[in-house]
């Protein structure tokens, strides 16, 4: 006998829309305006790029190009954030141009919060900008609760009041309940499913579970008691 589906958790970067490609387009656009800007070699930007990459955990780390040895030491008493400003325009330029969901992605989110559906979101990307693209895709409200780890740490003596165009409310999700998962912990746990499904009220008899890998997503629904 089918079972009627109150829950579904979905992921969110490569399921309801294509995150490699907002990445890689922001990032390629960046690093051009990095090695056109500071003369550099691109093989030594981007063995650099890697080691803060994943000293920080995230492939989406804010402050990325101060970090970068060779640009500090080439521009040592300099501002490297004037000086590299038209890279981080290129980068938000590339990342508008590619933000868009997936195909008839709305569509099904509306057909499912009108039968009632809870719909929960999680990811691993950090709450900036989870929360970003969230807003942007307008998948605010359409999505009821979502969960993401929170933000890596600011650099020493810098606050986020300081780096933020906009009031920290225009930010946050207005509608979209959010919650913090444990940073560092990574897909599978489906202890750490259970967690958000006990947490919602959710029945894991009556819960879908969606993603796009069938390393994390898959083992990770299935661990948990998800169909």
């Amino acid at each position: 006998m089918k079972r009627d589906i109150s829950v579904l958790v979905t992921d969110l970067d490569n399921t309801l829309f294509d995150w490699f490609d907002i990445w890689y387009a922001s990032f390629s656009s960046m690093l051009d305006e990095i090695v056109r800007i500071s003369g550099l070699p691109v093989g030594v930007l981007e063995r650099e790029i890697k080691a803060v990459h994943e000293k920080h955990g995230t492939s989406e780390y804010a402050f990325l190009i101060e970090e970068l040895p060779s640009v500090a030491a080439t521009h040592s008493s300099q501002n490297v954030m004037e000086i590299y400003a038209p890279a981080i325009e290129a980068y938000r330029q590339a990342r508008r141009s590619r933000l868009v969901l997936y195909p008839s992605v709305r569509e099904t989110l509306e057909s499912i919060k009108r039968s009632g559906t809870l719909v929960i979101g999680y990811t691993e990307s950090l709450e900036f900008y989870t929360t970003y693209r969230m807003i942007k895709l307008g998948l605010d409200g359409l999505v009821d609760f979502v969960y993401f780890p929170p933000d890596h740490s600011l650099p020493e003596g810098l606050d986020a009041s300081q780096i933020r165009l906009y009031d920290a409310d225009a930010y946050k999700l207005r509608l979209t309940r959010t919650r913090h998962t444990p940073k560092g912990e990574t897909k599978p746990n489906p202890q750490l499913l259970g967690h958000i499904l006990e947490e919602c009220g959710a029945d894991k008899a009556t819960t879908a579970y969606i993603g796009d890998k069938l390393d994390k997503d898959v083992r990770y629904g299935a661990g948990s008691g998800s169909p």
